[in-house]
């Protein structure tokens, strides 16, 4: 949304301060007073950072509770539970939202703030879960890591030998970097491998570089304000900082390598590194209060994109154009919150006066080139890659052996690094006899139980990478078996980001021609619930029309009592 009126109008007094540092350019305005474009009473106080995606704002409570509004102000939803809730917050593009309780329950939320699923951690988070390439979620409590499916079925956990010092933050590779108390940067993969490399000095900040695979860059930014690259000699040497480093960040959402990183100091300065040229470009003050800033307690947190750069702390905030000018800077008094800011120029902080407060410090309308920039570009594990293989063994003893394995990893939650394998097997089986060009000519056909037992365990992964490949066997596979099984996989992982899903089970409830398999519409209906249920509103307009059609009198009852059903729970 573009908002054409004028920040001056809500400024009760401005200050035009003099220059810069020698290498800051623009003029700088200090905004020492405003009034909220909009607030809200909450009814407690405001935890962590709100999150800022898709026009919504989400904002944790005190007293358990999690609400919702649009970016004007007005009220979307609002989730309660027992307890107390932990600061942290993430969300996903599809509008999930995870929050932990300090029990260590951890909660899904749909987009409409419907609770999902929750699961014990044996402990809090530390920090926000991270999301990986394909929903996947890691998070971390204390002494240790989780990776869990999106609708919350385990893949690993890791056991921590230390506390943790940096939270983890999202390598590029589809994994995560961190740092731990006793000196260690470990690396840790998508499907739980770990490797760890010793630190030189206490580190104050990471920065994953772009790069491919397990050696790719990581800028180090240590306390004493020394900085250094993991894994690459390709950079030139880096200057020391003048103060101790607070928070870094690179460009979000760019191709290519890594260029530029901003950083805050903890005396409040911000600066612009080039990591080409070995320099700082610009420095800047946040007008941020240093004594704040130097506390070990204290958060901040950066943002830096197309639109520009910008420090937020509980104490203030400040943006920056790229190019250094400091656009304006706001001391926050009485805040209970980070402040989070928005790309359409909205400043959001919760006040212990139990109030939430919007304001307004830009008014410029996203540029197509923004727009394109702050999308999310999906990068893939390859996991629904089928290749023909030659390799495998099809014999009854073969199969038992391996679903075997695979199952028990399943069951103990501990899939870990054999998931690429394990999943590439299951395909092989479960497609060994469809109707596709792919599939081998050469090795006997697999018996019909264990297709379908392939089928359905693909959904245990819960990978969305693994939804084209279902809804192919959907379509193409002639046993209803293994066509219910697919049918069933695909509400498990609970994701249809492309509408693949959908589409089919439309042509199979709307089509005359279609084959009218009990089995297989009671899986469709089950999937189409899990689909909608995970979505929100955003797949529920089409799921209600085919559960409603689902409801037919030509249908058999199993069928009408499946989809009434799944229609009383999106209710």
């Amino acid at each position: 949304m573009c908002y054409q009126k004028h920040l001056l109008s809500f400024i009760m007094f401005t200050l035009i301060v003099g220059s810069l540092t020698p290498q800051s350019r623009g003029r700088s305005i200090a905004l020492l007073t405003a009034r909220p474009v909009w607030q809200v009473a909450l009814g407690a106080s405001a935890l962590g950072l709100p999150l800022v995606q898709d026009g919504a704002v989400v904002v944790v409570c005190n007293g358990g509770s999690v609400r919702a509004y649009t970016e004007d102000g007005k009220p979307l939803w609002t989730y309660t539970t027992p307890g107390r809730l932990t600061p942290h917050l993430s969300r996903t593009p599809e509008g999930i939202s995870y929050i932990c309780r300090t029990n260590g329950n951890l909660i899904a939320l749909n987009r409409v703030g419907r609770e999902l699923w929750r699961i014990n951690l044996g402990a809090p988070l530390v920090a926000p879960v991270l999301l990986g390439w394909d929903g996947r979620i890691f998070a971390a409590t204390a002494r240790k890591l989780f990776c869990y499916t999106p609708t919350g079925h385990p893949l690993w956990s890791k056991p921590l030998e230390s506390a943790i010092a940096i939270a983890p933050v999202s390598d590029k590779q589809g994994g995560f970097v961190m740092a731990l108390a006793n000196g260690e940067l470990l690396r840790v993969s998508a499907f739980g491998k770990v490797i760890s490399y010793e630190l030189s000095d206490e580190a104050a900040a990471l920065v994953p570089l772009s790069g491919d695979g397990e050696e790719a860059p990581v800028l180090i930014l240590y306390k004493s304000g020394a900085m250094e690259i993991n894994g690459s000699a390709a950079y030139p040497q880096l200057p020391a900082l003048p103060a101790p480093p607070k928070a870094a960040l690179d460009r979000q959402n760019t191709d290519g390598p890594t260029d530029k990183v901003a950083i805050t100091l903890v005396d409040g300065q911000v600066l612009l590194l080039s990591l080409i040229e070995g320099n700082i470009l610009w420095t800047g003050q946040s007008n941020i209060q240093p004594e704040e800033l130097a506390k070990d307690d204290t958060e901040l947190i950066m943002r830096y994109n197309e639109r520009g750069i910008y420090t937020l702390a509980m104490a203030g905030a400040a943006g920056f154009s790229e190019d250094g000018e400091r656009r304006w800077f706001f001391r926050l008094v009485g805040a209970s919150s980070l402040s989070a800011w928005s790309d359409n120029g909205l400043l959001f902080s919760g006040g212990k006066d139990w109030v939430f407060y919007a304001y307004r410090f830009e008014d410029a309308c996203l540029t197509p080139e923004a727009v394109s920039d702050t999308l999310v570009q999906r990068a893939l594990y390859n996991l629904g890659e089928f290749p023909p293989r030659g390799d495998y063994r099809f014999s009854d003893s073969e199969l038992k052996l391996r679903f075997s394995r695979i199952n028990e990893a399943i069951s103990k939650g501990q899939i870990g690094e054999d998931e690429k394998a394990f999943t590439r097997y299951l395909m092989e089986v479960a497609a060994s006899v469809r109707n596709n060009p792919r599939a081998s000519t050469i090795r006997p056909p697999v018996q019909v139980n264990y297709r379908v037992e392939a089928a359905r365990l693909l959904g245990s992964f819960g990978s969305m990478e693994l939804v084209p490949f279902l809804v192919d066997l959907f379509n193409n596979e002639p046993e209803p078996l293994v066509k219910a099984a697919a049918a069933e996989s695909i509400g498990r992982i609970s994701v249809d980001p492309d509408g693949l899903a959908m589409t089919a089970f439309s042509s199979v409830i709307l089509s005359l021609n279609t084959i009218r398999d009990p089995q297989v519409l009671v899986a469709i209906a089950g999937a189409i619930g899990s689909l909608c249920r995970f979505s929100g509103p955003i797949l529920s307009a089409t799921g209600t029309k085919l559960l409603v059609a689902l409801l037919a009198n030509t249908n058999p009852t199993a069928v009408r009592n499946r989809a009434r059903w799944e229609l009383d729970q999106l209710q």
